[in-house]
């Protein structure tokens, strides 16, 4: 397995991540090379808004969820990883969960946060709910379907997600971006973005305000 984080741009001046993830799963022992990541662990607002995309998928019931219109008027995290990713998924995916918890009650039945499978040939709705309890993260929405679909919603949103790779020695790539996106839940667009980065302590601290759809 191995862990690679490079530079990208999104929004002309925001630093983002690219992770790029192999391993077949089964337990090897990942490495990191890390050549640059972003020193602000917290939110990066952006100057334009990204839409949030119009994302129909499968859920870990097997039922069809319609991002949009699931999660109209609601405050959202949404990021996309893959369960077999040997560090940095679960880490974010954990300390988002982590986070969400520390809100009351009733700030977390607002906020929903949505995992998107970069790797849908492998995570099933089973294997995806699985994961995501594992994580902490009971209370997330786990999707999955076409890569196609998965990808191209990515796009818009300056993350870049790249089909599974099946190496030489039997270990299987698969590079995506490393960013929480958060919508508001004022006009339902994106205006922050997390990194790989950011710590559970900061989600906690900026999640009072997503939820009221003011700026960290």
């Amino acid at each position: 397995m191995r862990t690679k984080f490079l530079g990208a741009v999104l929004a002309a001046t925001a630093a983002l991540t690219l992770t790029a993830c192999g391993g077949s799963g089964d337990g090897d022992k990942p490495a990191a090379d890390v050549s640059a990541e972003p020193k602000k662990a917290g939110a990066i607002t952006l100057d334009t808004p990204k839409a949030k995309p119009d994302l129909v998928l499968t859920d870990t019931s097997e039922k069809k969820y319609e991002l949009v219109k699931e999660t109209k008027g609601r405050p959202v995290l949404l990021y996309f990883g893959y369960t077999y990713c040997p560090d940095v998924c679960s880490t974010v995916v954990s300390d988002v969960a982590a986070a969400e918890k520390k809100l009351p009650k009733a700030d977390q039945e607002k906020l929903q946060v949505v995992f998107v499978t970069t790797d849908p040939e492998r995570d099933t709705p089973k294997r995806i709910r699985e994961w995501l309890d594992a994580q902490g993260g009971q209370d997330i929405v786990g999707l999955t379907g076409d890569f196609a679909t998965i990808q191209a919603a990515a796009k818009p949103l300056g993350i870049l997600v790249e089909p599974a790779k099946k190496e030489k020695d039997g270990s299987v790539t698969v590079s995506h971006g490393a960013e929480v996106v958060g919508f508001s839940p004022k006009d339902d667009a994106g205006h922050w973005i997390y990194t790989a980065s950011t710590t559970s302590d900061q989600y906690a601290q900026d999640l009072p305000k997503i939820v009221k759809g003011e700026n960290p």
